[in-house]
């Protein structure tokens, strides 16, 4: 019997949304294919962080699961490059992934084509934005404008220095005492 993971996660984490939904599909299909199974729930995420596919993708890189499935492509990845990026080292160490409602299954012979086919449209889409991209910086340039961030306040101001100091004497006596010499804090702020 296989093992997989099944992954749902909900957009909002202020109680409007549940995963309840994407469960009940996740468990009858796992179940209707006599799979062995573990759930992940994504409840509270935000852009840039997601603890529990974090640590999903731990233990699909450590091969504890066979497969992961999920309800649809979106509640995987924000973007098609992360899609595309996390799929691809998948596939690539021979673990399963399915998509319920998109109908992939990137283990086939059908679904790798598939997949090879979203990378392909995936890079065509970044190449095009990096051609605009060095188009709109050429045609600044030919205008005149400077490139970069604006100057503002914080470039016209000395910026504080105190928890630089802190910071980088902490560094240097971690260093030492992993040496197995111990100094106070303070001669290192000389």
């Amino acid at each position: 019997m296989k093992k997989v993971a099944l992954y749902c996660r909900v957009s909002l984490s202020n109680g409007s949304q549940t995963t309840e939904n994407q469960k009940i599909r996740l468990v009858e299909y796992a179940t209707n294919n006599q799979l062995d199974y573990d759930i992940f729930e994504e409840t509270e995420s935000t852009r840039k962080t997601r603890p529990v596919k974090q640590a999903l993708l731990k233990k699909l890189r450590q091969n504890e699961y066979d497969a992961v499935i999920v309800y649809k492509l979106d509640r995987w990845a924000r973007s098609s490059t992360e899609l595309i990026l996390d799929t691809k080292e998948l596939v690539d160490k021979s673990v399963g992934f399915i998509s319920l409602s998109d109908h992939l299954d990137f283990s086939t012979a059908a679904g790798k084509l598939q997949f090879q086919i979203l990378s392909a449209f995936a890079e065509f889409e970044r190449e095009l934005i990096r051609e605009r991209t060095i188009e709109g910086l050429r045609r600044a340039k030919q205008q005149g404008k400077k490139g970069g961030r604006p100057q503002g306040s914080k470039d016209s101001k000395p910026r504080r220095k105190s928890g630089y100091i802190l910071r980088e004497a902490k560094k240097r006596q971690k260093v030492d005492e992993d040496a197995g010499v111990h100094k106070s804090i303070e001669s290192y702020i000389n």
